[in-house]
């Protein structure tokens, strides 16, 4: 946060009072206290996307967590939407439609990004850029190679970042996952014979998109070439707006990357994969349409220290039987190693995005980890649109002698927006 000098502060105050020699009445929202933060201890925050979601991670992350914040700036490329943003968080709130007038701004400390997710990259990228740090609504990213384009810069301007999911936060409290979080990191466990099956939680039919869609008439109130911004220019259709974007490999990708960064979110963390990825990726899938997103029934995933993760698709057909899951355990050691891991110190606890901000230190849903849970994702449709097993490397973070499927890791981008 920037220490605002325009600004009375307590100890100013006090000062003044002695030197005048006079009572001072000092109001409670300088003084801080129950149910008030004084000035130097409140965020000052800018909205992009101003729809259902918008405003609500700086409520999860910094309100529900003894922090508080002001909202100074809001935007969206619909108009309406933007307005919203007034009777939600007060008249005082600036309004714009271009995202960039809300990063320019000097006077903002967390930029909250709430968009689709074909824009995170750019924004993210933009906002550590300009001295921000991040929220950032799930999923991270629309491909592989603008998360890593993501985080590089995060890392290099010194932001704190928190993406728009927390189960991981749970997952550390159990003694359970905290004893196969430190089995895996301990690198004591040379072939890992852990299945996770993600079963039932990725909704499919109901996320496919609508092909041959008629072009209409671009709503007076939207900004329908600042929406699509840098994926392709389609004709404009309401289909391709609001909630439905997620149907479409343009803005997102279906069900699966709608909902991985939940669910994988926990799974890295209890399996020590935040700094890595699975190396061969095989799917079941129907033929998919280049524009709409389409029906799968399971994907097989496996990492270099051979653990499986499997997720698949609500009310199809699974490749496992829910016998073959299987969680890591002290017996999968030798003796002398069980010994090792017990005398490891639990991992610290993860902090969250209010405190990461006042401390500088990373929060618990961080740039890096948020990034490799979401190429989960982009691993499984790319496998998912080209019906063929893949193997990748998660290091380079490429596919292995594929130049087809090296396409979809890194995706142009409509000019004049870039990485």
């Amino acid at each position: 946060m920037k220490k605002r000098t325009d600004k009375l502060t307590r100890r100013s105050i006090l000062k003044g009072a002695a030197v005048a020699g006079t009572l001072t009445i000092v109001p409670r929202s300088v003084l801080g206290g129950p149910g008030q933060s004084p000035p130097s201890e409140t965020i000052a925050a800018g909205l992009i996307g101003c729809g259902g979601q918008g405003g609500e991670d700086l409520n999860t992350y910094i309100k529900a967590h003894g922090g508080d914040y002001t909202l100074l700036a809001a935007c969206d490329v619909n108009k309406n939407r933007a307005a919203g943003a007034k009777r939600k968080f007060g008249e005082h709130v600036e309004i714009y439609t271009d995202w960039r007038r809300v990063i320019e701004r000097k006077d903002i400390d967390v930029v909250s990004i709430a968009t689709p997710p074909h824009w995170h990259a750019v924004m993210v990228i933009a906002a550590a850029q300009a001295g921000k740090d991040i929220l950032c609504e799930k999923p991270m990213t629309r491909f592989i190679a603008e998360g890593r384009a993501a985080v590089t810069a995060v890392k290099r301007y010194g932001r704190m970042f928190q993406i728009g999911t927390s189960g991981r936060f749970g997952a550390s409290k159990s003694n359970t996952s905290r004893t196969i979080h430190k089995i895996m990191r301990s690198g004591l466990l040379k072939n890992c014979p852990g299945v996770f099956i993600q079963r039932g939680g990725f909704p499919i039919q109901g996320y496919c998109g609508k092909v041959n869609l008629q072009p209409q008439r671009v709503p007076e109130n939207l900004d329908w070439d600042l929406y699509c911004g840098p994926s392709p220019l389609r004709p404009y259709h309401p289909h391709r707006f609001g909630w439905s974007h997620r149907y479409y490999w343009d803005y997102e990708g279906g069900g699966l990357t709608d909902f991985v960064q939940h669910y994988m979110d926990p799974f890295q963390w209890i399996y020590g994969k935040d700094d890595t990825s699975p190396v061969e990726v095989e799917a079941c899938a129907a033929p998919q349409h280049p524009e709409a997103c389409g029906v799968w029934a399971w994907v097989e995933m496996k990492y270099a220290d051979g653990l499986t993760l499997v997720l698949e698709g609500q009310k199809w057909g699974s490749r496992y039987d829910r016998k073959q899951a299987r969680h890591v355990a002290p017996s999968d050691l030798d003796e002398e190693s069980r010994k090792k891991v017990e005398a490891m110190p639990d991992p610290e606890p993860l902090r969250w995005f209010v405190e990461a901000v006042k401390t500088r230190k990373e929060a618990g849903g961080h740039v890096e980890a948020a990034h490799r849970a979401v190429t989960i994702g982009h691993l499984a449709n790319i496998a998912i649109r080209l019906r063929r097993k893949i193997k990748y490397d998660p290091v380079k973070e490429e596919i292995i002698g594929d130049d087809v499927a090296n396409r979809l890791v890194y995706q142009p981008m409509r000019e004049p927006w870039h990485l």
